[in-house]
């Protein structure tokens, strides 16, 4: 059957669905979906929060008369298993939906096509990869934690017309405009984890909490290879109330999470370190880069802690680092977006940039990276780059 404008219509709408469990679905998908019946909607729902019904029940759920017949707009193929919540396709057929419109493809394995498959051979119409581009870019972190099992990874940075980061005493508040700094909190919303360096805590004793109204703060990463922290950090105040990983990469120690019963028996890392487990802090020991081969440093190694918290269900991580960490994790392939803020301002000097370490000797070395996006936001621009991952599977 030929799509017309107002399949697109209703398709858009089930993407404006989906993006109101921005922030709250993680580790699921964005998904939204529309139930039609004629000309008119009949039905619609979102998934709000994981655990809680998918899309497709709520937007059942909601229906104002029998669906016999009608059309379901969703934007991402119906599951067919049972995982926290009976299957989707069950309730489709259950209601005697006559056709679906599916936008996206789930690369999820116990997925993948079965969805598909099983509500035609139940007699439902289906229409796959409708505004498919459209559906997949609201999923995009996703595709790439269900395919790899690392989390999804944005730079996000603000600088000055010349690229400082700060000024030469190192102050950085503010560099750009409210609203940009309204921008970095949705940023915080959408993403599962948000990751500085010790660095960054020295210097500027950050919460790295979001504070958007109805928004949910995200796990808080530090990096911090020798135990610097200092315990009256806001980091560390707060840890009771936000969860908070400090990743370590302390040779003599054991590899993994530490416990009380982990740490070595005595001295005064240890001692510190049982007051920050007290204080709420989640203490992570990882191997050194140098000692693992990714890298020269002493420095965490950030693979490493990529693959710890993929296995903890982080499906996506705000890096705010300075720049040392944005050099390492660059150089260790690890980011996928990088949003820049530029503010109208020009600080000179030798001030910090956002991304430090040697650099590249010839321009033809340099990360490629493709425009997405450049909008003013307030006085300032934002420029969204995603970072060419041809070695990287979920590439779509």
């Amino acid at each position: 059957m030929e799509m017309n404008d107002r399949d697109r219509e209703y398709m858009r709408r089930a993407i404006g669905l989906a993006l109101q469990g921005e922030g709250w679905v993680h580790p699921n998908p964005l998904v939204g979906a529309v139930i039609v019946s004629g000309d008119r909607i009949i039905g619609e729902g979102y998934h709000r929060k994981y655990g809680e019904l998918h899309a497709e029940r709520n937007a059942i759920a909601s229906l104002t008369e029998p669906a016999k017949g009608a059309t379901m707009y969703v934007t991402l193929e119906p599951c067919c298993h049972y995982g926290k919540t009976p299957p989707c396709t069950e309730a489709i057929i259950e209601n005697e939906i006559g056709r679906v419109v599916i936008g996206s493809r789930d690369p999820n394995p116990k997925v993948a096509g079965k969805g598909a498959e099983i509500l035609r051979q139940a007699g439902v119409e289906v229409v796959e990869d409708f505004l498919r581009e459209e559906c997949d870019a609201i999923n995009d972190i996703f595709f790439h934690y269900i395919t790899t099992k690392r989390p999804y990874v944005i730079m996000k940075y603000a600088m000055t017309a010349d690229g400082k980061i700060a000024t030469k005493t190192g102050k950085s508040k503010w560099i750009t405009g409210e609203a940009a700094r309204g921008e970095v909190q949705k940023l915080r919303n959408r993403c599962m984890g948000i990751m500085a360096g010790i660095g960054t805590v020295l210097q500027d004793d950050p919460e790295l909490t979001c504070r958007l109204e109805g928004g949910r703060s995200p796990v808080r990463i530090i990096c911090d290879s020798r135990l610097r922290i200092p315990e009256e950090a806001q980091i560390v105040k707060t840890a009771g109330e936000y969860e908070t990983i400090l990743a370590c990469a302390l040779p003599e120690w054991q590899k993994g999470e530490m416990g009380p019963d982990d740490l070595p028996k005595e001295g005064d890392q240890t001692a510190k370190a049982h007051r920050l487990i007290r204080a709420g802090v989640k203490l992570v020991n990882l191997p050194q880069a140098g000692e693992s081969g990714n890298g020269d440093s002493r420095a965490v190694d950030l693979p490493r802690l990529m693959d710890h918290m993929g296995e903890r269900g982080i499906d996506s991580i705000l890096l705010e680092g300075g720049g040392r960490l944005n050099d390492s994790a660059l150089r260790a392939g690890l980011i996928h977006e990088v949003h820049a803020f530029v503010a109208p301002k020009i600080f000179g000097g030798t001030a910090r940039s956002p991304v430090e370490g040697e650099g590249v000797e010839e321009v033809d070395q340099g990360l490629a990276m493709k425009l997405i996006e450049a909008e003013p936001i307030g006085e300032d621009i934002r420029l969204i780059y995603r970072v060419d991952r041809n070695d990287d599977p979920e590439e779509r």
